[in-house]
């Protein structure tokens, strides 16, 4: 199956006509590339991650590779996976080839799911700007809050109920995403210390993007998320979106 993937990512760019990526939606054997390079600050919870999607690949039936190589980034070995996990990546990780691959894979049908410093990566990229959604600006101190679930019916947020506590790093985001994408969950910044954005705080979304799929919580800096039942269970299905084998309202 990954090889008639290659021949049809191969195709598209040699040939240079329009195609997509095969639905697997019968399939339940998939594949995602976890991303985890930074060229800036570095989460010492990204080991705990990859070991998260790990564990839930194996008890999900999906493969997972790990990389913080940027030559992965190519139409052939993007041709292998459902979706590309960015975890708490930073700053500028892709080159201009690196990155135009990334597009193409993501307008062929690919998806995208970003985890909480996936939006503190290429600040100066716009295209990736919109498909992560928003970009981080600043966060106070770690501390608890209260996440208020906006969409109950999202596979990513239908077992929250209606608020969900816990504690993070809160990020304050350059702008409000709402509009662009379909909100998830949104943060009372009544709750906790230095939000900045007001009654109006998105904190997870998805939507729709140029031919594939987007996913983004910002749930994630910390070591102990990584071992939360509710969090395995909301990045699982945000995975799940992103790789086109599970349906959701994002539009």
């Amino acid at each position: 199956m990954w090889r008639s993937l290659l021949a049809i990512m191969i195709a598209f760019v040699v040939n240079g006509c329009s195609g997509t990526i095969p639905s697997l939606q019968n399939d339940p054997q998939f594949k995602v590339l976890v991303f985890s390079k930074t060229a800036g600050f570095r989460h010492d919870s990204i080991p705990d991650g990859i070991a998260m999607i790990q564990q839930l690949g194996s008890e999900n039936h999906f493969a997972v590779d790990a990389s913080e190589d940027s030559s992965s980034f190519n139409d052939a070995n993007l041709a292998n996976y459902r979706a590309v996990i960015f975890l708490n990546t930073t700053g500028d990780i892709l080159d201009d080839n690196q990155k135009a691959a990334f597009q193409r894979y993501i307008e062929m049908g690919g998806g995208f799911a970003g985890i909480h410093s996936a939006s503190d990566t290429e600040h100066f990229w716009p295209w990736y700007g919109a498909l992560v959604g928003a970009y981080f600006q600043s966060h106070p101190a770690i501390q608890t809050a209260t996440i208020k679930v906006e969409d109950p019916n999202n596979p990513s947020t239908s077992f929250l109920g209606s608020k969900w506590q816990r504690t993070d790093e809160w990020y304050n985001f350059a702008t409000n995403p709402r509009g662009s994408v379909h909100v998830l969950l949104t943060l009372d910044e009544s709750t906790y210390s230095g939000g900045t954005m007001g009654t109006d705080h998105p904190l997870a979304w998805c939507q729709t993007y140029e031919g594939g799929r987007s996913w983004y919580t910002e749930n994630g800096h910390t070591k102990d998320t990584y071992s939360e039942m509710l969090y395995k269970q909301h990045v699982l299905a945000g995975i799940q979106y992103a790789a086109g084998v599970v349906t959701a309202n994002c539009q």
